[in-house]
């Protein structure tokens, strides 16, 4: 690869992080449409590499592109993120299951033994930065799938992460939700310890829907937020 051809490459690698951070915190909001063109003078480059960044967001399902009309951050839709929590938890209750048996040869013991090290600690041990939870949370719960032992499931399981961290990682915006998700952790994990699965199951399930149901209030009430003001600024 050529010094251009790398430079083009890392300016394409900035303009994606810049844009997929302007959509995760609603700088450029859901349903908004812009072309190339624009983003590429706001951002100071060329278009190559704003091209190549959108192409990658659109593979990520973040934007959608209009033939010969640009590019839009794609609308929120509750109906399908509804649908990935469900199949997120129809994943995870199924590792939960294996690793609370004995007899499930490929589970990974020591993966469990790190997450404990984590997530049961006594309060004034525990991070108080949402963001750096919302990262925790999601190699949590990664770490459950992938100690279970069967990396195709692991594989399906981070390409709904993938999809639904928009949203989630609104769940720790508010220090009673990051408090919250240390204490259902320690509980999750302390039932696999002692091999009981149901219960482990119910907190796990529970722990999943509290979290859905969080940031789905959260994420409306910042959306009419911004509107909010910003239909003030232009009055």
């Amino acid at each position: 690869m050529s010094g251009a051809e790398v430079r083009v490459v890392s300016r394409a690698e900035a303009v994606y992080a810049q844009l997929r951070d302007d959509i995760f915190e609603f700088r450029m909001l859901p349903g908004d449409r812009f072309t190339e063109g624009e983003i590429a003078q706001r951002l100071g480059v060329s278009r190559t590499p704003v091209r190549e960044a959108l192409l990658r967001l659109q593979s990520d399902a973040l934007v959608q592109v209009y033939f010969r009309s640009g590019w839009e951050v794609v609308p929120l839709d509750f109906t399908r993120f509804d649908e990935l929590y469900e199949l997120r938890k129809l994943i995870e209750v199924n590792a939960v299951r294996m690793l609370c048996t004995h007899a499930t040869p490929t589970v990974d013991h020591g993966a469990l033994a790190q997450l404990a090290q984590f997530w049961q600690v006594p309060q004034d041990a525990r991070l108080d930065d949402g963001r750096l939870v919302a990262q925790h949370d999601e190699a949590f719960h990664a770490a459950l799938v992938a100690a279970a032992g069967n990396r195709e499931i692991a594989s399906v399981h981070r390409q709904v992460t993938e999809r639904i961290r928009i949203i989630r990682r609104l769940d720790f915006t508010y220090a009673a939700r990051v408090a919250a998700t240390y204490d259902e952790h320690a509980a999750i994990l302390r039932e696999i310890q002692r091999q009981r699965a149901e219960q482990a199951v119910l907190l796990l399930s529970s722990h999943i829907e509290e979290s859905r149901a969080e940031v789905r209030k959260i994420t409306l009430h910042r959306l009419q937020t911004i509107r909010t003001d910003g239909a003030r600024a232009r009055t």
